[in-house]
């Protein structure tokens, strides 16, 4: 006879046969004083001790031919009490259906306490003592691979309900080892969706690291948050043993930071305990953003008042199976009223991710032992089981409809990953559904065929940040701590002073920095909507030099005269330019109208095999607009189904690249007329009579001349001042200079007579603000730039500059439209692609009216 026990104490025997039933008195006073002897165990017994010898009776009293199940989980957790559950629920349901089998498996339940050694202690029990012909359970994989090894030893199958993806080489190293649940991998993309769909350009990731050798943070969500051109700020890792005052100094760092957006990556218990401490640090209020994982968000519904109470404006992201699953409905009434019957003083909880794939991992266990479960009878009344390498193949051979989905591993023992996501916003009491993300397609209010689809957020309606509901946050702020001052590099050795000019009140003493650039910066900051303190470093070298101090966190951002260039903007990001672009306001006026007319005809194309194309007119709308401008800046086309827009598409992209390429400003060659007739004089003169030019030494012209216009490094003469220049040109030591064109403008205005310009004008960068890559300023200050430009107020600071020089109107100024890309330019291309755009339209146009007029007759 077998004793059933119950599930309340920390190890567990099922039974799942019913108790045969015996006649007489003395059967009955035997069995009473027996359960009065295990209730004097219990009074007087540590819980832990008096499970380990109820095992041991138990063992005692079960025959060795006994069919056995073992199951290991985190009992001190809500997550492990409901995997408990379902497994029982799993194993009775799967009998109850099959009453011609006689033998029933008992189930075994351990107590790991999320412990991997004491997980493994205890499955080494269940296969010695119990005899389990298979283990489920193993949350963590740390739990999980910890076990396998047993597996390996005595030949026993191990289930994991781990969602972290396992190494790749597992089933070499574990042979008996597979895991039940589905891969979670995709949330990280719905994460990175979330971020992208708010502009969000930073973000800290606080992370579960239990162990140190393996680190629990994936490349899956390093590889997700740069898909979508965001950054990783900080990584956390915690301990799930992590004191509060641990957790709070280590908050205190992120909380001096200027990144506000965080991701909690960590099982539910330390996650209680981050929140808890954000809290009370003032870190849930105005300009935070908290999202959290599947592990998180899948209990929220188990937290008590105080718990959630401290996760106010929270976003989670748990994994979504279909409710039409009548089992699924069935099975949920259910479990709330035998979860309620086990556990009547807890909480009563919506069975999660992890309950649901507990269930179907007992269920396939029961599924692969009913295939073979007995062979032939032994002498001694017992049966020879089926080995383990059996039960196992029999397991990976599992193909039935549960209650996630299709059950069925893959040649690389994997079950189909989950691509369908629910968002919910922490609200209250508890949390409010805010719709979908589905991988490939991106956000929905909800899940069917004719469900419209957006990448942005913004479609499943407002959502209850931190600190308010209505403002969204900015996802950054300037850091709390009083010593901060951004630190902005000044070009020490500009050659033109009248833009930078780093001089000091003594030898040693402070540095007194002006100049135009310097004036523009200023102006640009009280446009900025919030104060941002900075400091002036002047630095000496090549600006080359200067921008790479950025890339390496010497420096936050340059102030100065700093040309755009493609090889600076591997180390930085520019602001909007402050100096003149290189294309006349007609050119962008007509790229702005074929930008829109293209998009329209790619929009109206594809709308019909595209759903988020579709939906309310304000939508279409901004789905055209969007499609047109994103192809022009990133050159990137989205996914297209015809070949009508195909063709548009590529014409409208090779012009979009011609014009990309040739947004810049200027740079001009400065000729002295006593030395040379500017009229007759070219690059291609200069360069065949190795005549020696001059330029910035400090400056990307240096390189630019002899890389990129030809001409012999012997014959480029740097020059480190303004006043070099005309000594240089009147003596004959250069024939030219090549300069950008504020610095032609300065000196022309500084020096009237004897020279002028002549020549082509070389496309380069423009003048620019640098600052780090997915800086959180950059945005705002482009955006000042442009209101500095558009008031007046950079024409007043230029005319400031140059009337204080020695000759306010020169009498040869450079032609300011000399050589600027106007529509001649680029009148070709754009009747090609206009063209291209139009006879798709009239093509499309065409088929859609015969389409739905013709009707052929029969």
């Amino acid at each position: 006879m077998l004793l059933s026990l119950k599930p309340m104490y920390a190890s567990e025997s099922v039974n799942l046969s019913k108790m045969p039933k015996r006649a007489g008195g003395l059967y009955a006073n035997a069995v009473h004083y027996f359960s009065i002897f295990l209730l004097i165990i219990l009074v007087f017994s540590s819980s832990n001790g008096m499970s380990n010898a109820l095992d041991d009776a138990l063992e005692k009293r079960q025959p060795d031919c006994a069919l056995s199940l073992g199951a290991v989980v985190d009992s001190t957790s809500l997550a492990g009490k409901k995997e408990k559950v379902s497994m029982e629920m799993a194993l009775k349901d799967f009998y109850g259906r099959r009453t011609s089998l006689r033998h029933y498996p008992t189930l075994h339940v351990r107590n790991s306490r999320g412990d991997p050694i004491r997980a493994a202690s205890s499955a080494k029990i269940l296969i010695k003592k119990h005899h389990a012909r298979a283990i489920i359970g193993f949350k963590t994989w740390q739990e999980a691979i910890s076990v396998a090894q047993l597996g390996n030893e005595y030949r026993v199958p191990i289930v994991s309900l781990a969602n972290k993806t396992p190494p790749l080489c597992a089933s070499c190293q574990w042979p008996f080892l597979v895991s039940a649940a589905r891969s979670l991998d995709a949330q990280m993309k719905a994460v990175a969706a979330i971020i992208q769909s708010w502009q969000w350009r930073k973000v800290n990731i606080i992370y579960e690291d239990f162990n140190p050798a393996i680190s629990g943070i994936t490349p899956n969500i390093i590889r997700a948050i740069k898909a979508v051109d965001a950054e990783i700020n900080e990584l956390l890792p915690l301990s799930p043993f992590s004191a509060y005052p641990s957790i709070s100094e280590k908050l205190e760092s992120l909380k001096n930071g200027q990144c506000r957006v965080f991701i909690v990556h960590t099982s539910i218990t330390l996650a209680t305990k981050i929140f808890k401490e954000a809290s009370e640090m003032g870190m849930m209020g105005k300009d935070f953003v908290w999202i959290t994982t599947n592990d998180i968000t899948s209990q929220i519904d188990s937290l008590n008042a105080s718990s959630i109470s401290s996760m106010q404006g929270v976003l989670g992201v748990k994994s979504y199976f279909s409710t039409s699953n009548k089992r699924l409905k069935d099975f949920q009434s259910r479990f709330r009223v035998m979860f309620r019957l086990l556990y009547p003083d807890g909480p009563l909880p919506e069975p999660g991710t992890s309950t649901l794939q507990a269930y179907d991992a007992a269920w396939a266990v029961a599924l692969a032992l009913e295939g073979n479960p007995y062979s032939k009878s032994s002498r001694n009344g017992c049966v020879d089981k089926m080995n383990g390498e059996e039960l196992f193949e029999h397991i990976l051979k599992s193909n039935f409809e549960g209650l996630t989905g299709a059950f069925n591993f893959s040649s690389e023992r994997k079950l189909a990953p989950v691509h369908i996501f629910r968002l919910v916003n922490v609200v209250g009491k508890s949390y409010r559904k805010l719709g979908y993300w589905t991988e490939g397609l991106g956000f929905s209010e909800s899940i069917h065929k004719l469900s419209n689809y957006s990448k942005s957020m913004k479609i499943l309606g407002q959502v209850f940040w931190p600190g308010g509901p209505w403002s969204v946050p900015r996802g950054w702020a300037i850091p709390t701590s009083h010593a901060y001052r951004l630190k902005i590099g000044v070009p020490e050795g500009s050659t033109f002073k009248e833009l930078v000019n780093v001089a000091y009140d003594r030898p040693g003493g402070n540095a007194i920095i002006s100049g135009f650039s310097i004036e523009v910066f200023n102006a640009t900051l009280a446009f900025l909507p919030y104060h941002l303190p900075y400091a002036f470093i002047p630095l000496n070298g090549t600006y080359d030099h200067l921008v790479e101090q950025i890339h390496v966190q010497n420096l936050d951002a340059i102030v100065g005269d700093i040309a755009i260039v493609s090889n600076r903007s591997i180390h930085a990001e520019f602001s909007q330019p402050y100096t003149e672009s290189a294309f006349t306001i007609y050119l962008w006026a007509l790229t702005g109208v074929i930008n829109v007319y293209n998009g329209f005809v790619v929009w109206l194309i594809e709308r019909n095999h595209r759903p988020d194309f579709r939906g309310s007119i304000h939508n279409q709308i901004g789905t055209m607009l969007s499609l047109s401008f994103t192809t022009l800046f990133s050159l990137k086309g989205e996914k297209l189904h015809s070949n009508l827009s195909r063709m548009a598409m590529t014409v409208w992209l090779f012009v979009a690249l011609v014009l990309t390429q040739s947004f810049t400003a200027s740079l001009t060659t400065l000729l002295t007329v006593q030395s040379l007739d500017p009229i007759n004089v070219d690059i291609e003169t200069l360069i065949k009579s190795g005549a020696k030019v001059g330029c910035d030494a400090n400056s990307f012209v240096v390189d630019y001349l002899g890389s990129v216009v030809g001409f012999d490094p012997k014959n480029i003469v740097g020059k480190y001042t303004e006043d070099d220049y005309p000594e240089a040109l009147k003596k004959g030591e250069i024939k030219a200079a090549f300069l950008q064109v504020p610095y032609v403008k300065i000196f022309l205005a500084k020096y009237c007579e004897g020279f002028t310009t002549s020549g082509p004008t070389l496309k380069v960068g423009g003048l620019g603000f640098a600052f780090a890559r997915n800086s959180p300023y950059l945005p705002d200050i482009s955006e000042a730039v442009l209101k500095v430009s558009e008031t007046g107020k950079l024409q007043k600071l230029w005319h400031s500059l140059t009337s204080s020089l020695n000759c306010s109107e020169p009498t040869a100024q450079p032609d300011d439209t000399h050589d600027r890309l106007g529509l001649n330019s680029f009148c070709g291309l754009f009747v090609i692609t206009g063209g291209t755009s139009t006879i798709a339209l009239f093509i499309f146009i065409f088929h859609h009216v015969r389409h739905r007029w013709y009707q052929p007759s029969f």
